[in-house]
């Protein structure tokens, strides 16, 4: 990929999307083309096929999708399996269509069995049952691995994906009807420091593991796979993605300690234990991204507080 290659980030604007631009940018790229949403509804198919006739990308980054934590995930259901699939499907579609060199299509860990062997291996996609909360979502992303993988298997389009495990980092989303864990911890607790209420609820138990990476790791991971991989050699090895993580995970417990100890509140941490957990434990093996040459560089507390930052820049009053 050239400094000077036509790059076509879709969810550009995202906390992913807009963290690999940054990061493309920093690293000398400097010719982009985008679809501003509304205006461009990756859900359209005409919307997206006109798109691609008339700025003709050289390279395709997918970042964009419709994402929440498990309220999210579980109440719109029908609107996370149907978003995600007709976006996907447009852009890998028309990506071969016009002769798109590289894309690139960012999944999710969710994609794996909810009682996986741990850490997760590539391989254990499609070895058991999904966690139920996320599974409309889960499927999508799967049907954009295999889509990727069979365009290449059948046109020999240079479509790969990455999984990234639990992300966070500036450009999140803080609406607690929607939100990760992270930053619903976060607006959690700083919510209740400035309150001075005597105790924070949370769901579930506690007691589940869950592995974060920083966005901006991310970023570094998926311009570094743009630069670094190619299908036939993806799929030479018999798997159809590359796992992208940390490689260390914690208990949900331990976070929201770690993230009440940053913003200084005093209060105490409640469970709510008859809500849903989700997957018990999500660590992902990361050793063939980090066989190729790449790693995380940021580490979760310097995480945490960069994060906290950004929210009290941008987010509070």
């Amino acid at each position: 990929m050239k400094k000077t290659s036509k790059i076509y980030i879709a969810g550009n604007t995202g906390m992913v999307g807009s963290a690999i631009l940054r990061n493309l940018k920093s690293k000398g790229y400097s010719n982009f083309v985008f679809t501003p949403f509304p205006e461009y509804d990756l859900t359209n198919q005409k919307t997206v096929a006109d798109f691609f006739s008339k700025e003709r990308p050289e390279f395709v980054i997918d970042a964009a999708a419709k994402v929440g934590g498990i309220h999210a995930n579980n109440t719109f259901r029908a609107q996370f399996i149907y978003e995600n699939l007709m976006i996907q499907n447009n852009l890998i579609h028309q990506s071969h269509i016009h002769g798109v060199k590289k894309l690139l299509f960012l999944g999710s860990s969710c994609i794996y069995p909810r009682n996986c062997p741990q850490p997760i291996k590539e391989e254990y996609l499609l070895s058991g049952l999904l966690e139920p909360t996320n599974e409309p979502y889960a499927i999508a992303k799967i049907a954009g691995i295999k889509m990727c993988e069979n365009y290449f298997r059948q046109y020999g389009s240079n479509f790969i994906s990455v999984m990234p495990t639990n992300l966070y980092g500036p450009g999140d989303n803080y609406d607690l009807n929607s939100s990760h864990v992270i930053p619903a911890l976060i607006r959690k607790f700083h919510e209740a420091k400035i309150k001075n209420s005597q105790n924070v609820e949370l769901w579930g138990t506690g007691a589940p593991k869950r592995e974060f990476l920083y966005v901006e790791d991310m970023a570094d991971a998926c311009v570094f796979t743009i630069q670094n991989l190619e299908a036939n050699e993806l799929y030479a090895n018999g798997i159809e993605h590359i796992n992208i993580g940390s490689g260390a995970d914690l208990t949900i417990n331990k976070l929201a300690q770690s993230i009440k100890d940053i913003i200084g509140y005093s209060g105490k941490i409640v469970f709510d234990k008859t809500k849903p957990d989700g997957t018990p434990r999500k660590l992902l093996d990361v050793s063939r991204i980090t066989g190729l040459g790449w790693e995380s560089r940021i580490d979760l507390i310097t995480g945490l507080k960069n994060s906290y930052k950004y929210y009290l820049q941008n987010l509070t009053e």
